[in-house]
């Protein structure tokens, strides 16, 4: 079942999915490269492993994969203490007292994301960097926000290409030095022999996904990546579309009223 959606499906930025599509849309990345690059390159998956902060309340167990909010969990046990008469007999079972109360905690869960690297084969030297943004890279305060903001700005001195492709509408976006057209996707390409100037694609929701040049050495020409195409075979071998519920609104952030209204009409 293909999506809805010309461009981005942007149900697909719900935490219950993204982890998901995420690592796979790496893995079409990786795939589709390895396909043109060689025999002088190869692209690999890099793993980063973070840990994203959940919600557990115990009061409200939760069954909708796909709400926005985390799961709730409850307990189904529960804690008694045995006394045994010191005479033996039958084992009498007395609850706990004061009863304890329930209340909520966030738990830390670990979260593994890919990035891809191209590589010359011979020399096994870094090209070229692809970073797909994830929700933890653009939260101010998560770690993972930090350190990808101290990697980015070593790739940024380095002779590193760094391609970044952010399909996430909420969150705070890599830092640019001057503006670019107000868009709720955006991918950004840095040349290492072009800095500090970069290109950028500001992507609306109704727009294709575009056809990204992808870099390589002097004097090596750039290879050509087709977002759109990854993203829709992700979409398709993942099978979201029987999971997503387009009746209910789109995760935040909230559509802007253009776009709610051209969501309306596309799903009408």
């Amino acid at each position: 079942m293909p999506s809805p959606f010309p461009g981005m499906d942007p149900y697909i930025e719900n935490r219950a999915l993204w982890s998901d599509f995420h690592n796979n849309l790496a893995s079409q990345i990786r795939a589709k490269l390895n396909a043109t690059i060689q025999p002088n390159y190869f692209a690999r998956m890099t793993p980063h492993v973070t840990y994203d902060i959940i919600e557990v309340n115990a009061m409200q167990p939760y069954s909708n994969p796909l709400s926005q909010k985390p799961q709730g969990i409850y307990p189904d046990v529960s804690i008694w203490k045995n006394r045994v008469p010191a005479t033996g007999g039958v084992m009498i079972a007395q609850p706990i007292t004061p009863a304890p109360v329930e209340s909520k905690v966030k738990l830390e869960v670990p979260l593994r994301l890919y990035n891809i690297e191209i590589r010359e084969v011979e020399s096994k030297g870094l090209v070229t960097v692809i970073e797909i943004l994830s929700p933890v890279n653009k939260q101010p305060g998560h770690e993972s926000y930090k350190s990808y903001l101290r990697k980015r700005r070593d790739l940024l001195r380095s002779e590193v290409h760094l391609l970044e492709i952010d399909l996430l509408r909420g969150g705070k976006r890599p830092p640019l030095e001057t503006e670019v057209p107000l868009a709720p996707y955006y991918v950004t390409l840095s040349r290492a022999d072009h800095r500090p100037i970069v290109s950028v694609w500001p992507i609306q929701l109704a727009d294709l996904l575009p056809i990204l040049p992808v870099p390589l050495l002097d004097p090596d020409p750039d290879v050509s990546f087709d977002l759109g195409r990854a993203v829709k075979t992700v979409y398709e071998e993942g099978a979201y579309g029987l999971e997503i519920n387009y009746h209910l609104p789109p995760p935040p952030p909230a559509l802007t009223d253009k776009e709610s209204h051209w969501l309306r009409e596309l799903l009408h």
